[in-house]
């Protein structure tokens, strides 16, 4: 279920961050629409702060949390257009429990029982390792082999795995913890492409003074683009459209804020 709320800040990022600091999410799990840009006014006097309405997806409530013993349904990857990544490669199954950082942390417990029975219904040869970043995200990465279809295409199916993973852990609980899921070190792998990406289109937006529209991305990619150029001078960056067809467009500009 969609849901959204509308926050308010000096600068278009500082909207969205008063936003995700909210709710408790990353960027990468919600999607943007400025609805007011920042002014800064003449002299301090009459300026506008930035709205913003971010959208996020929630379980529907009445819906109990899904459990192990449940066997919660293979997710499904919505489909979208292909783009290039390296081929997983086959592994052997390591004898590895759950890295759980602490006998105490029943987050970790969660996690790891909700994805081993998740990939046991889903017929993956894989087991979750599981640690906690300096940051108090709860880093999961999937080992096993064959993990090409727990990727899916662009990455697709890992996103379906972490959104699971998220509200089967987070839900009735208080304190929502983020959680991050990845195999083969796919997430860092594409980061990689999309940068580079993005500095190429930019080096063409700065050069012909067009603007250029990608294709579509998730919430997590478009994140990727945006930051790649925030510094990049004469270049913003803003989305358009909806999911999930909603792309970045990369523009030339002279200093406007960037989304």
């Amino acid at each position: 279920m969609l849901k959204w709320i509308e926050s308010t800040g000096k600068s278009e990022e500082a909207a969205v961050e008063a936003a995700l600091q909210k709710l408790g999410m990353d960027r990468d799990e919600v999607s943007v629409e400025i609805l007011e840009r920042a002014k800064s006014g003449f002299l301090g006097i009459g300026s506008t702060p930035a709205k913003v309405k971010v959208t996020y997806e929630a379980p529907d409530e009445p819906e109990a949390a899904p459990v192990p013993e449940e066997r919660p349904a293979r997710p499904a990857a919505p489909v979208r257009e292909e783009a290039p990544e390296a081929a997983p490669e086959e592994k052997p199954v390591p004898p590895v429990q759950a890295a759980v950082p602490g006998a105490d942390d029943e987050r970790a417990g969660k996690i790891d029982a909700f994805l081993t029975g998740l990939l046991e219904h889903m017929g993956a040869e894989a087991r979750p390792q599981i640690r906690v970043d300096e940051n108090g995200t709860y880093q999961v990465e999937l080992v096993g082999k064959d993990l090409g279809g727990l990727i899916g295409r662009r990455g697709e199916t890992l996103d379906a795995i972490q959104q699971l993973t998220g509200y089967a852990v987070n839900h009735g609980q208080s304190r929502r913890v983020r959680i991050h899921v990845d195999a083969e070190g796919y997430r860092a792998k594409r980061e990689e492409s999309l940068v580079r990406l993005a500095h190429k289109v930019a080096g063409k937006v700065v050069r012909y003074r067009r603007n250029v529209t990608l294709e579509p991305m998730n919430a997590y990619e478009r994140h990727v683009i945006h930051t790649a150029l925030q510094d990049t001078p004469d270049v913003t960056t803003y989305s358009i459209g909806t999911e999930p067809n909603r792309r970045t467009v990369v523009a030339y500009s002279r200093g406007e804020h960037r989304q």
